[in-house]
């Protein structure tokens, strides 16, 4: 049998035959690819299955984690305003009357 070999190419045919071997394989972190008629069609990896979608997006090189803690960021400044933020802002967005 085929699947009993170590390596880490397997054809469509074979892989459809004996699918549940090869994803056991995958399922132990095993990558493999998935060959037809010698060319390469598809790369069968383990699923990245992180609940966390900021782990998510840091792997994925879209955000930077955290250096400090949310305890360490300053106090945000106090408004001067006497103006209410509510206010500011439908004058701001030219709704008022």
């Amino acid at each position: 049998m085929c699947y009993m070999s170590g390596r880490s190419e397997v054809g469509v045919r074979e892989l459809r035959q004996n699918l549940s071997v090869y994803l056991a394989r995958v399922k132990k972190g095993e990558r493999l690819v998935v060959t037809e008629r010698r060319q390469v069609v598809a790369v069968l990896a383990p699923a990245d299955v992180s609940d966390d979608p900021l782990a998510r997006l840091i792997a994925a090189g879209r955000a930077t984690a955290a250096t400090r803690p949310i305890a360490a960021l300053p106090r945000p400044l106090a408004s001067r305003s006497k103006t209410p933020i509510s206010q500011a802002l439908r004058e701001l967005s030219g709704d008022a009357i």
